[in-house]
Formats: C-alpha cells, structure tokens, sequence
C-alpha cells in the first residue's frame, strides 16, 4: 500500500481529487463512493473542479436500513447535497434501505456491482477497523450483506442524530469481497480517533478483528491520512 501522510482533512481531500483526475484520465468510469465528514473535503474538491460525470457511473458502499433517500441522515441524501445536486452522473446506485425484502435487495445490489466493476473506489475507515459498515469479525468473503451496527459504530455515528436512539441499528452495506473487486481504493483517515485502526491496517496482521487489514491483499491501495491518524505508525 502506498501512504500519504499530509497535514489536515483540507489536503487530504485535495489528494484524493487529484488521484481521482489521474483515474479518470486513465479511462476510469465506475466510482464507488463513500459517506460520512471523512470523504467531505473530497467532495468539495470534486464540485469546484471541471470534471463531468455525465457518462459516468456511482455505487455506493452502504445505507441505513429503516431510512428513505428523503431522510436527511440517510446517505442518499448525503450524496445529493455533497455531490450529486451539483455533478450529475449517468447513473447512482445505493442500496434500498426501506426495501420490504432485504434479502432480495442484498442479491440486486451484488448484481449492479457484478454488471459495473468498479474502477475507482474511496474508502473511510472506523475507528474499530470497519470499513463500508463491515465491523470486526465480517468474513473477508462476504459479499453484499445486511449488518447489525457494533455499538462503538452506534456512538461514533450518534454525532449526526439528534439523539443516539435515533441512530439505525442496521445498515446494508457492500461486503469485503465487493470491494476487494475494485481496481483502485483511495482510503481516508483524519483524526486521532483512527490512529489504532490505521496501525492495524497497515502493520498489524491480515485479521477479521480489523477489517481494514485486508486492504494489505490488494494490488494497487492508497492510503491517505493525516498527522494524527498517522501518528502511530512506523
């Protein structure tokens, strides 16, 4: 994996846009996206800049079950006021989060990932290691899945609610496997709360206890995270 150690959340972003022109250059189409404060500087960049996506294609990696696009903590609506309102794509992909058959609507998200392989992909990371919403434990096999939030997950997400009970206790969320199949993944981490996810991430064992770990598998992962996130590290 190659690192980027830069100074904030505001180069961070700036970095991940820049390697998104690089993708996108190289005849990038597919985009796998990510939600949450991490990827917003990101975002911002994208929206200032002159690329258009309009013969591109978005998939993102998870939704809050219980919640409509309409909701303002789902992440339908997280993406259209950071990036869809102003960057059209040809077409966006979430998961259904008010879908009557989750099990159905598992196995129709694996086929649009199936049908657009994904080129370039961002990445967060949780404070215990998850990445998408897969927590400590998820087999590194599992494709898209339905997930029960862990409670430190729970807490770290309550920040957006106005109370913690507010938070779903289940999201769907493309699996591990899923996102092993991208070509590319560009993974953020800002801030101390990640220091020990990063570490584990980047010098620990390939272990289900941090997810993230299994970035190490992949050819072509580009870690960037600021000071404190990479504070531990060798």
């Amino acid at each position: 994996m190659q690192v980027f150690k830069v100074a904030d959340q505001a180069e961070g972003g700036q970095k991940a846009y820049e390697l998104l022109r690089e993708a996108i250059n190289g005849g990038a189409k597919t985009f796998g996206l990510a939600t949450g404060s991490t990827p917003v500087t990101f975002y911002e960049n994208v929206v200032n800049s002159d690329l258009d996506f309009s013969d591109k294609t978005s998939i993102n990696l998870d939704e809050y079950v219980g919640l409509d696009g309409a909701n303002d903590q789902s992440y339908r609506y997280f993406m259209n006021e950071h990036l869809f309102n102003f960057k059209p794509f040809k077409e966006n992909f979430l998961p259904n989060g008010k879908a009557s058959n989750l099990d159905e609507e598992v196995k129709r998200y694996d086929g649009v990932i199936d049908a657009h392989p994904i080129d370039f992909q961002i990445l967060g990371i949780g404070g215990n290691g998850h990445i998408g919403f897969n927590e400590p434990g998820t087999s590194f096999d599992v494709t898209t899945h339905v997930v029960d939030l862990a409670p430190e997950t729970i807490a770290a997400n309550a920040r957006f609610f106005e109370n913690e009970s507010d938070v779903p206790r289940q999201a769907i969320s493309m699996g591990i496997a899923s996102i092993l199949k991208s070509k590319q993944i560009v993974l953020l981490a800002f801030g101390k709360a990640k220091a020990e996810a990063v570490k584990g991430m980047l010098e620990g064992p390939v272990t289900t206890d941090c997810p993230a770990s299994v970035l190490q598998n992949h050819a072509n992962v580009t870690v960037i995270a600021d000071k404190e996130a990479a504070s531990l590290i060798k």
